[in-house]
């Protein structure tokens, strides 16, 4: 089990409010989480933020951090170094972790250690956990961490060997070497938690923070 967040685990500064309605930025390469944001029908750039989270969650780690406090640095990350460039924007910075045996796995460069981590987690219980912090110039508007648990089944070698070839590059993209939107939902017996924080980003509290402003219409 990871560790537990602050009960307040969603924040919004007191005097944080605008006037204008700003662009809205999103601070993610990830194909998945430009996808959420199309889908739900809002009007927002792309601009992917470069920072060393391998460097950043190490050092936390080493300071005795909880998984929670990382991850959720993680996306604030993402937004300020986006935010810094645009500072009259909205910037949305999102992260995600899996953690097993209260140890943070990363994700596998090729097929064979994906494989081996979809052997360890095999007949066993992880979690993800999905953060997304808006920024607007050095202003933390509002952040909010979620964790979904994820029971996986118990596979022969024959069937593992199917789903990592019917999954190809997909082993490599996501954390936990599976997509629980495509082929990796054949991988488990139980989930509990929030399908988009699955995914990658809790979705619907950052919507509910947006409001409908940026909701685009017909005619964008």
């Amino acid at each position: 089990m990871p560790d537990m967040p602050d009960p307040t685990d969603s924040t919004t500064p007191a005097n944080a409010t605008y006037a204008a309605v700003p662009p809205l930025i999103l601070a993610s390469a990830s194909m998945t989480r430009k996808q959420m944001l199309d889908r739900a029908g809002l009007r927002f750039a792309i601009k992917p933020a470069d920072i060393d989270e391998t460097d950043i969650t190490h050092n936390m780690q080493q300071r005795g951090e909880s998984h929670y406090s990382i991850v959720s640095m993680l996306s604030m990350k993402k937004a300020h170094h986006i935010a810094g460039q645009n500072p009259d924007a909205l910037v949305i910075g999102s992260d995600q972790i899996l953690v097993h045996d209260n140890r943070i796995l990363h994700k596998s460069p090729d097929r064979e250690s994906a494989a081996q981590k979809l052997r360890n987690l095999m007949g066993k219980t992880h979690h993800l956990i999905s953060a997304v912090t808006v920024m607007r110039g050095d202003d933390v508007l509002w952040s909010h961490t979620e964790s979904a648990a994820l029971t996986m089944r118990t596979l022969d070698d024959a069937t593992l060997e199917s789903y990592l070839d019917r999954a190809g590059a997909g082993l490599m993209r996501s954390v936990g070497a599976y997509e629980l939107e495509g082929h990796g939902a054949w991988l488990f017996e139980k989930v509990d938690g929030d399908f988009f924080t699955i995914l990658g980003m809790p979705l619907l509290p950052l919507l509910g923070f947006l409001g409908t402003d940026y909701m685009a219409t017909s005619t964008d």
